[in-house]
């Protein structure tokens, strides 16, 4: 959610700070901030501000920007913050420093444990200055190096003692001056290492990859120390050496641009064609050939075991995730079931890491997340493992936590997805598992099944072509944003296994124009929410040729006689007698069943963007969102 970033070497210290959070803006932030030490005053210098890092940058000493020679070591670290405990304020905002000055830090993560240990401090006279937690462990560290002779390394083994929940910090020590340290407790962080004791830490390995390829990843429980002359010294949970293994990933720097695109989300949406070349490519060649998918786990200690060989010999998949993965899954489940003929459940990552599931080695555990941090998706991952499940994590990133700890990994390859309003990762994701439902059908030789499988191979074969048409011509979608988007409320409906994309439609709609959205399946219509149908409702009805087609067709009379305002996303031509059950007609091509979920998903896609356009809402960055939730 937030964005740490640090640096310890030669280079100017504020711009490089300024530029690596910068990579990360995409996350969504409201605040932010750097810590630099003064060679001159032998201080930490602070500097916040809320709002966009623009704001930071305009707050900053005209001379800390400029670039001169560099004679003396560099130290500082910064932050991008998106609020949990206390209000979006220049108070609020990161970097945080202890009672004295003595120490500065930056955090990601929640510390469940913060009141009591503030309760504690304010005892002892403590002053705090914001609402935050992290506020609390500057104190609670500054508190402990009293009894430790100001030795940091002792002192955050203690502090990790005493703190309870996710943490990612990086730490200054002012008498200290040529050191960074870090730890890590359930929140990414990473080191990235330079030439010549230069080192860098951040919480994305985004934020590096335009510095240096070689990697150290912190597990859980690990901290360290960075220095010019002791370089990486890691420690363990129980505070033992650890020796640091250091990774050389391929990703080169990224570019983050909007290709003439107004933002990332349209720009990503006509992406989705290319996407899905991309998520199919080596892995189907033809409508006849099979299906392969390599175990992508580049950074991976584990000894590598084949994607096909982990989804046989099970009698039941789980896929576990959260908002578009878990709508994601959900489209998921209809196919491999119907192909695989095991049974799928689809669960929310939050409430399933919560309770006591029946797991065991005939389990498929298949753990959705683009970004691979999704704390509670993370954690349920976890209680897969520990009850011996077959794991499998398809994520966007091959390098996260999520892909580190699995028994294989599936890369889903949308690419860098800046917008946190998920698309494109959406479309990926259902490709990469609609291949592994195939792979599974062809290996555990469903008779029945297999002779469907080539029309399906062709559907997603040729779904890029169909896409582009559909994107040749938003007009209609214009026009639409325009006409419903005064409108405070809206469903979404569908059946089969276009359920999920309605389901998806509106969560859409809610991210960035903050209209009030919902979606059911048609059928529920009448078990409830036919209570909220009137003039002031419209109702976008995902309405798909296929076997629910009829069904479909009287739910939307139903809603209809209710005087609702009736739009329908198709691929078929509305039969006669039922021309005036719709207000609204907007057409997708014609295609394979188990492909419309992804062509009819467009529509929707850009509806939300036109519809926040027009609401002159801030797309990319919508309020409260942020793009990757490391914390609960």
């Amino acid at each position: 959610m937030c964005g740490i970033v640090g640096y310890l070497g030669y280079k100017a210290i504020a711009p490089l700070l300024v530029e690596s959070l910068r990579t990360l803006e995409y996350r969504g932030y409201d605040s932010s901030g750097i810590a630099v030490y003064n060679n001159g005053t032998q201080n930490i210098n602070i500097y916040k501000a809320t709002g966009k890092l623009q704001n930071l940058v305009e707050v900053l000493p005209a001379d800390l920007l400029m670039e001169p020679p560099i004679k003396n070591l560099q130290v500082g670290i910064g932050h991008i913050r998106w609020a949990t405990h206390g209000a979006p304020t220049v108070e609020n905002a990161h970097p945080h420093h202890g009672h004295h000055g003595e120490v500065v830090l930056v955090h990601n993560g929640i510390i469940e444990n913060f009141a009591e240990l503030k309760q504690v401090l304010q005892g002892k006279g403590y002053v705090f200055n914001s609402q935050t937690d992290t506020e609390t462990v500057a104190h609670l560290l500054e508190d402990i190096l009293k009894s430790h002779q100001h030795d940091f390394l002792p002192a955050v083994a203690e502090l990790r003692r005493q703190l309870h929940g996710a943490y990612a910090l990086t730490m200054m020590h002012k008498q200290a001056p040529g050191k960074l340290y870090v730890a890590r407790q359930q929140a990414p962080l990473v080191i990235g290492v330079g030439n010549q004791g230069e080192y860098w830490v951040a919480s994305d390995v985004v934020a590096l990859v335009s510095y240096t390829n070689q990697i150290i990843y912190l597990e859980d429980g690990q901290y360290a120390e960075l220095s010019e002359e002791g370089g990486v010294k890691l420690f363990g949970p129980d505070n033992t050496p650890v020796e640091v293994k250091i990774h050389t990933i391929q990703t080169g720097p990224l570019t983050i641009d909007k290709k003439g695109y107004k933002h990332f989300m349209l720009k990503e949406i006509y992406e989705q064609p290319d996407v899905v070349r991309n998520a199919l490519l080596e892995r189907i060649t033809s409508d006849t050939s099979p299906v392969f998918i390599a175990n992508d786990t580049p950074v991976s200690e584990k000894e590598s075991v084949s994607i096909a060989s982990l989804s046989q010999d099970v009698d039941r998949v789980i896929i576990i995730g959260c908002g578009t993965s878990y709508n994601a899954g959900m489209v998921a489940k209809y196919l491999i079931e119907e192909l695989v003929r095991i049974p799928v459940e689809v669960e929310a990552a939050g409430e399933y890491r919560y309770r006591n599931p029946v797991l065991n080695d005939r389990c498929l555990v298949i753990a959705i997340s683009q970004s691979g941090e999704t704390a509670d998706t993370l954690e349920a991952l976890r209680l897969a493992i520990r009850s011996g499940a077959k794991t499998i994590a398809l994520t966007n990133r091959p390098d996260s936590t999520m892909a580190r700890e699995v028994g294989g990994v599936i890369n889903v390859r949308a690419g860098v997805e800046v917008s946190v309003c998920a698309t494109k990762s959406f479309v990926a994701q259902i490709v990469a598992l609609y291949l592994l439902g195939i792979m599974m059908c062809e290996h555990r030789g469903v008779a029945e099944k297999l002779a469907e499988l080539p029309e399906l191979k062709k559907a997603l074969l040729t779904l890029p072509v169909l896409m582009e048409a559909m994107l040749s011509n938003v007009d209609p979608l214009q026009k639409l944003a325009r006409k419903y988007g005064h409108y405070t409320s809206m469903l979404f409906i569908a059946r089969g296994v276009c359920f999920p994309a309605a389901l998806e439609g509106a969560l859409k709609l809610k991210e960035i124009s903050y209209i009030h959205a919902e979606g059911y399946s048609g059928a529920e219509l009448k078990h409830g929410p036919i209570a909220l149908l009137d003039e002031s409702m419209p109702v976008v009805s995902l309405l798909s040729d296929g076997a629910v087609f009829d069904k479909m067709l009287s739910n939307c009379q139903e809603a209809k006689a209710r005087s609702a305002q009736m739009i329908s996303v198709t691929n078929k031509a509305i039969p006669h007698g039922y021309e005036n059950t719709f207000d609204d007609i907007i057409s997708y091509p014609a295609c394979h069943e188990w492909v419309a979920p992804l062509l009819g998903s467009i529509p929707l896609q850009l509806l939300s963007y036109y519809t926040a356009e027009f609401l002159g809402k801030d797309v990319d960055q919508p309020r409260n969102l942020a793009k990757s939730v490391t914390v609960e």
